[in-house]
């Protein structure tokens, strides 16, 4: 049986080291008719669109607890209306002379009764049940547990009805499940990497056993172990690039898109969880991660498989 070209070439010159084209030859393979690129593609979208979520939602959660870091509100539950209007006046006055309060606004009635309208299935709340009057307070100091405690004390006289807390309490439930949906973005790409590597791996193996008189040969003519993952490395590097590219590219465009729906939204909350210029580079680097996972994966797959096969 004739021997293979690249192969009888090999012979008539000896053992000579097996490098670039020469060595890439040795194992060749139709890269674009395999799925290995498109396996990598889609890893490398769905890390990117995982790693975009998670930093979404890191810097929504951020902005909120920025935000609510020296916020408080003052409710006024008087039910009476002449009462409860007294009294936050009262309160306004004492709280607008604290050194800790670095500054309030009262909330128009009008508003509070505007937001509870659709809750309550009234055009006038107030017929259904007491609206309290709210004040908004920014603290300097921050809404310490010490410095509400304070302000509590100091309103029990002339406004007994006041009830003031903090604002991050209120939203502590939705931070807290805002940080565990960062988590479980963060196991996603782990899991994700896990799989991309997974695949390499049994690609390697696959290919192993496909060429493994050719292999065989190769380490007769005096190739190495080490020449001999070189060419692996090769053909799993333009996969991975491949991949890489299609899937950032796809990944990217999802990313945006969802952004832009989420901000056609005009909500407070939700618009504080935008992109920055830094996550727009961090999305960037994750098929530079998948290019070097991918490779070494191959490395080792292929060095650990030789040294049973030979």
């Amino acid at each position: 049986m004739k021997k293979p070209p690249v192969l009888s070439r090999a012979a008539a010159r000896g053992p000579a080291p097996l490098r670039g084209k020469r060595a890439a030859h040795l194992l060749p393979r139709a890269r674009l008719g395999g799925p290995m690129p498109w396996v990598i593609a889609i890893m490398v979208a769905l890390t990117v669109l995982a790693a975009g979520g998670g930093l979404a939602l890191d810097n929504l959660a951020d902005r909120a607890r920025g935000e609510l870091a020296g916020s408080a509100t003052v409710q006024i539950l008087a039910a009476d209306p002449a009462n409860r209007a007294q009294q936050a006046e009262a309160a306004a006055d004492l709280l607008v002379q604290d050194p800790a309060v670095a500054g309030l606004a009262l909330v128009p009635q009008d508003t509070v009764e505007e937001l509870l309208e659709p809750w309550l299935g009234t055009d006038n709340p107030e017929d259904a049940v007491p609206i309290p009057t709210l004040i908004d307070l920014r603290l300097r100091g921050g809404a310490d547990q010490a410095t509400l405690e304070r302000l509590r004390s100091l309103l029990a006289d002339r406004a007994p009805d006041a009830r003031i807390d903090a604002q991050g309490k209120w939203l502590a439930p939705v931070l807290a499940a805002l940080s565990a949906l960062g988590w479980m973005a963060l196991g996603l790409i782990a899991l994700l990497a896990f799989t991309g590597a997974a695949a390499v791996w049994l690609a390697a193996r696959n290919a192993l056993g496909s060429n493994r008189d050719t292999i065989e040969i190769v380490h007769l003519l005096g190739g190495s172990d080490h020449q001999i993952a070189q060419i692996f490395q090769r053909s799993i590097l333009f996969d991975a690039l491949l991949g890489g590219v299609f899937g950032l590219a796809f990944g990217m465009v999802a990313v945006w898109l969802m952004g832009a729906q989420f901000s056609a939204l005009d909500s407070g909350l939700v618009s504080g969880g935008g992109l920055e210029t830094t996550d727009w580079l961090v999305l960037a680097l994750v098929p530079a991660g998948a290019v070097a996972l991918a490779v070494l994966t191959a490395r080792f797959t292929v060095l650990a498989s030789l040294r049973k096969m030979l």
